[in-house]
């Protein structure tokens, strides 16, 4: 099983057999609250019949279609409709079926622009610790936690890592962003120093780190990594697999913060996680930079068997209508609020060091127990899930990204749960 401890699992199993709106079901009937949105995805909340019915009809309809040399309409239409949300001339989209997927062909997208423009000698790619960019060779390798990589040994090679941003002390407690850390980012400058601008292809960064126990990005530190990036030529990829689709407001992150990168990835919430299904946007002047040669050869060698799907088009084109329509994209500025109110309460109970949250998100850092790391936050994962509700587990953190239709009622439930476990347990 995927990123799961399996013998463990085994001994005691959890199982989900139903889900309805904001909750999962146990096979004996049991409605666990939902703070995770699955895997950071279901934003529309579980089991929405607008999507379940788009899926039933485009089965009937067209079941697959091959995106090699051919097209089906689903695709374009829910392409303009991703590029509609997506900032300024971000306004080319590439289908994947994952978001590790979106990473690995925006890494050789950005490759292939540079190789295109005549910068052949661009062949770095530059991550950040305690970044996360999914699971596959080139995510593996640009990602920030040494744990997912040591097992595998050699990976990619021409990786830098920019420092991460974070530090308690001068942090702790920080709503949105902290106002400390932007001068961080000239880190990158650190990277120019030692392997020449003229070696570098591409900077990838989550605009919010998700997976390592959200951290939000300080003040000016986009900002500055775009200014760097415009200055040397290279390409700045946004990783918005989690932050897509709402989960800060705005669409997408880089709308909420106002930097425009070169390429964003996405996935998760771009339907509703119904069907595996992923996309890598890119801005004009890299598409343009890559239409070049004879008009019958393939100007970009890459793509998946079941990139563009229809079925996973059709999920989501009507989760793109959900959305709209109950306002989920922009987001309840009263209701996060009270989200964000209800997170810091935890702020002095038992085991608590650190509260950060921005938009939907949150997460809290535990005590550590001494030479058993993560055990106290998977500890608060089983006691909340014996209480019938659902948070995840990150390290020693515990991670909060809910539907997006959660109501006041259920964050009372979430958050008084949690406050509850922490008090409970060693």
């Amino acid at each position: 099983m995927p990123f799961t401890a399996n013998r463990r699992f085994k001994a005691n199993p959890i199982i989900f057999s139903a889900a309805e709106g904001m909750h999962y079901i146990t096979p004996d009937g049991r409605r666990i609250l939902d703070g995770t949105a699955g895997l950071w995805c279901v934003n529309a909340g579980h089991c929405r019949p607008e999507i379940s019915d788009a899926i039933a009809r485009q089965a009937r309809e067209l079941d697959y279609g091959s995106a090699f040399q051919l097209g089906h309409p689903r695709a374009f239409e829910f392409a303009e409709r991703i590029a509609q949300l997506a900032p300024a001339d971000l306004n080319h989209v590439f289908f994947t079926n994952s978001g590790s997927e979106a990473v690995d062909t925006a890494l050789k997208i950005a490759l292939a622009y540079q190789h295109a423009r005549g910068e052949t000698e661009r062949v770095r790619v530059v991550g950040r610790q305690r970044g996360y960019h999914g699971m596959n060779f080139g995510g593996t390798s640009v990602g920030g936690n040494p744990g997912h990589r040591r097992p595998f040994g050699n990976l990619l090679a021409s990786v830098d890592h920019l420092v991460h941003t974070y530090n308690r002390e001068q942090t702790a407690f920080t709503r949105g962003q902290p106002a400390w850390g932007g001068h961080l980012a000239d880190d990158l400058l650190r990277i120019i120093a030692e392997q020449g601008a003229e070696t570098i292809a591409a900077v990838i960064v989550e605009p919010v780190a998700g997976s390592t126990g959200v951290l939000p990005p300080p003040v000016g530190y986009l900002e500055r990594l775009r200014e760097i990036c415009t200055q040397y030529g290279i390409v700045l990829i946004f990783d918005e697999v989690i932050t897509g689709f709402g989960r800060v407001t705005k669409g997408f992150a880089s709308n909420y913060y106002k930097v425009l990168p070169d390429i964003i990835t996405c996935a998760k919430g771009i339907n509703n996680g119904a069907i595996p299904m992923g996309a890598v946007v890119a801005r004009e002047f890299i598409h343009d930079a890559l239409m070049h040669g004879p008009i019958n050869s393939i100007e970009l060698p890459h793509g998946y068997t079941c990139s563009g799907h229809p079925i996973a088009c059709a999920a989501g084109l009507a989760t793109l209508d959900v959305m709209e329509r109950e306002g989920l994209f922009e987001g309840d500025p009263e209701l996060i609020q009270y989200f964000e109110d209800a997170a810091h309460s935890l702020k002095g109970v038992r085991h608590v060091l650190d509260i950060r949250t921005t938009g939907m998100l949150a997460a809290f850092d535990l005590a550590p127990v001494e030479g058993m790391p993560g055990k106290r936050s998977y500890a608060c994962h089983l006691g909340a899930f014996e209480k019938g509700v659902l948070v995840r587990s990150a390290g020693d953190a515990t991670v909060i990204s809910p539907p997006l239709i959660i109501s006041r009622q259920q964050i009372d439930q979430l958050f008084g749960t949690l406050a509850d476990v922490l008090n409970s347990i060693d």
